[in-house]
């Protein structure tokens, strides 16, 4: 069976099962509109023949409108705020933390006293250049301090054997891109 809508004129196929003699609510899929709709062979089979011809006039299609509900704005003005969130009153009545003056004054004067932040890079790159440096002090002074401390000589070639590998990998992901 075919179906119509009775809003937006958009077809459906349902089964001629699925619609029984009493009829059924049935909805648009595209439009949401709702409508009751009756078998059609039903309706066919129901009406009586007519022996002498009788003049209808075309149904005018009856086009059904939902309107969904408008939302209403409201008209809110926002009160400013009596107390500061970071104030020791609101941080004491919210969060239960108590701040006294004495504490506040301590942490001002600590945080304007520490100077400027060295920062990540910064210190990433200081590391590099004293790892460079221990490493450089090291090599140089292999054979002094083997000769002091024999137990070191493995130790030593050890960390040497692992330098080098370090720099090879680097070297072939260079080459490789």
């Amino acid at each position: 069976m075919i179906l119509t809508c009775n809003s937006c004129g958009k077809k459906f196929v349902v089964p001629d099962n699925a619609i029984t003699s009493s009829g059924r609510m049935v909805q648009c899929g595209s439009c949401g509109n709702k409508w009751r709709q009756f078998p059609t062979s039903e309706i066919k089979t129901n009406q009586p023949i007519a022996t002498s011809p009788k003049i209808f006039s075309k149904p005018k299609k009856i086009k059904q409108t939902t309107q969904k509900p408008k939302k209403i704005k409201k008209a809110t003005t926002k009160k400013p705020r009596e107390i500061s969130l970071y104030s020791p009153e609101y941080l004491a009545k919210k969060h239960g933390i108590k701040i006294s003056d004495t504490e506040t004054v301590e942490v001002k004067t600590q945080s304007k006293s520490r100077g400027v932040s060295f920062g990540f890079y910064n210190s990433l790159i200081l590391f590099i250049i004293l790892v460079i440096s221990i490493s450089r002090i090291l090599y140089f002074a292999q054979d002094y301090i083997i000769a002091n401390f024999p137990i070191t000589e493995f130790y030593l070639n050890y960390f040497f054997e692992s330098i080098r590998n370090i720099f090879e990998i680097i070297r072939d992901l260079l080459i490789i891109y």
